[in-house]
């Protein structure tokens, strides 16, 4: 079985507000997704409002007929808004205002305290609890003590690698850490700068149930609409795991 396809449709909402219009809208993006085969819509509510705004939040709440997926720093302002819009999933990221966009994984070694009282905040909200974080075997483990319900790996040094070498071993390295964290049995994710280009290898991997892609849908959707652009990602995802 393919993984299941997040759609990330920050990036709509990034072209709206650079122009702090109403259009396009990221709620209509949504829909267009789960007609070209999305299993999940994903955004990020940042605490600078940079892309998704609150309104986004609570109309799709109301609109997404697949799963809603919030990434959320895990701060108490998000937490509060977690626990009353009440998404599928949540998925703690870290999260700095002069990043131009998650630069990496959530250190849930450091900040092991915070991130477990979080969790269970919002799992007693009957939320599902996800957090972003490194390929790293100790994050993985840390997640789990966490007692979070899934880890959604960071593709991001694999994708950027530009030898054939390192991708190589950032590959072997996600590998390592899917199979840790499915043998923990956690659910496993992954996600962060994922193309058509770079994305078969890692859906690949059998343990990976999810793939969150936001912004090479959306710049393929500029050049062929959302549903194609979508259903093409679907059928590399099928490709890579008939």
């Amino acid at each position: 079985m393919p993984a299941r396809l997040g759609v990330n449709v920050d990036h709509v909402a990034t072209l709206r507000q650079s122009r702090r219009t109403q259009y396009p809208d990221p709620v209509a993006a949504a829909v267009l997704a789960e007609m070209g085969g999305a299993d999940q819509i994903t955004i990020h509510l940042r605490e600078d409002r940079r892309h998704i705004q609150d309104r986004d939040l609570q109309v799709l709440r109301k609109t997404v007929a697949t799963r809603l997926n919030l990434e959320m720093a895990a701060t108490q302002e998000m937490v509060k808004i977690a626990y009353e819009v009440k998404p599928d999933v949540a998925t703690l990221v870290p999260e700095r205002r002069e990043e131009l966009t998650t630069e990496g994984g959530l250190d849930v070694v450091g900040g092991r305290e915070n991130v477990r009282k979080v969790v269970k905040t919002l799992r007693d909200a009957d939320i599902e609890v996800s957090l972003f974080i490194d390929p790293d075997l100790d994050q993985v483990k840390a997640a789990h003590r966490a007692e979070a319900q899934t880890v959604e790996l960071h593709t991001g040094r694999y994708c950027d690698a530009r030898l054939a070498s390192d991708r190589r071993k950032e590959l072997s390295r996600l590998i390592d850490a899917c199979k840790a964290a499915a043998k923990l049995g956690l659910t496993v994710a992954a996600g962060h700068g994922l193309s058509y280009a770079n994305v078969v290898p890692v859906a690949a991997i059998p343990e990976i149930e999810e793939l969150n892609i936001g912004h090479a849908i959306v710049a393929r959707a500029v050049m062929v609409g959302f549903e194609r652009a979508v259903r093409e990602m679907r059928e590399l995802l099928r490709e890579a795991r008939p």
